[in-house]
Order: C-alpha cells, then sequence, then structure tokens
C-alpha cells in the first residue's frame, strides 16, 4: 500500500484540494441563503419573491 500512495500522492493532494474548494463554496452559499441573500440580484427586484424572509418556525 505504501508505494501505491507514493505513487499516487499527486493526485492524492489535488483531489484534496478540489474537495475542500467544493464544500467551502457549498458552506458559503448554504451560510448566505440562510442569511437571507443569495440571488445577489438586489431586493427591489427580487424574482423569488422571498427576499429578506425570516421563517417563524
Amino acid at each position: 500500500m505504501p508505494v501505491w500512495l507514493s505513487e499516487n500522492l499527486g493526485t492524492i493532494v489535488i483531489a484534496a484540494l478540489v474537495a475542500a474548494a467544493v464544500a467551502v463554496a457549498v458552506w458559503s452559499l448554504v451560510r448566505r441563503r440562510k442569511r437571507g441573500g443569495g440571488c445577489g440580484c438586489g431586493c427591489e427586484n427580487c424574482p423569488s419573491g422571498g427576499c429578506h424572509t425570516k421563517s417563524t418556525k
């Protein structure tokens, strides 16, 4: 197993970096959506109809 690991170390590192970047992007989108924003188009012309509304649950 150590031989396989040493032969594929570059691929493993790149895959880990890509996975981390995707995780950070998803986390950022979820966090922005929970704060009430997310579309980035401004509330005056919001097409979704739910701009900055908080759930009462």
